[in-house]
């Protein structure tokens, strides 16, 4: 009997994708925010381009990228869905990347945080371990029976925690559990 090494790691590689891709974009409804300790880490919305240009100044919304209209628009959008859901106010943490700041800030659920374990460290590889180590402190200190927590931040720090690659306005679900590794508990879907 011969067997063919690449025809059998096709095989299984088939047999086992669907269960892999369903668990990369396992999706949950938006209203999961609502139970307590939740949190949503959402990607800020739409921003034309790509990374930051090599001049970028964190104070400096001009040296940066920005939200578009689209994504000023879908910023709103995801606030409405989340005030139809009954969620009155949360506890808002934002990036201090003005694309994020201001996602968080149209979302109109409450005022807006800068915290800096939230920035981008795509263009900043080095950074990467810093930033993630400062979120993680931060997460375990929220409490695991709390209300709504929202973090706006970049695809790279979802990245960080999850498999999901977020599209611009989405994001993910976690639940909170006293350690600064809460338990993913899906992406949310994009309008």
């Amino acid at each position: 009997m011969i067997f063919n090494f690449p025809w059998l790691a096709m095989i299984a590689f088939a047999l086992v994708s669907p269960v892999l891709a369903d668990e990369l974009e396992k999706t949950v409804p938006l209203r999961e925010i609502l139970q307590p300790g939740r949190v949503l880490m959402l990607r800020h919305a739409k921003a034309p381009g790509f990374g930051d240009p090599p001049d970028f100044v964190v104070d400096d919304c001009a040296s940066q990228r920005n939200l578009d209209a689209a994504g000023r628009a879908q910023a709103r959008q995801l606030g409405h869905r989340l005030r139809l859901l009954g969620v009155r106010s949360a506890s808002i943490y934002s990036s201090q990347w003005c694309r994020a700041r201001e996602t968080a800030e149209l979302l109109d659920l409450g005022p807006v945080q800068p915290l800096p374990a939230l920035n981008s460290f795509f263009d900043r590889p080095r950074d990467r371990e810093s930033i993630l180590g400062r979120l993680r402190s931060f997460l375990a200190t929220l409490p695991a029976d709390g209300g709504p927590t929202i973090l706006v931040t970049h695809q790279v720090v979802i990245n960080a925690f999850t498999d999901a690659w977020p599209a611009s306005g989405g994001g993910s679900i976690f639940q909170l559990d006293g350690s600064g590794a809460p338990t993913w508990i899906g992406a949310i879907a994009t309008p």
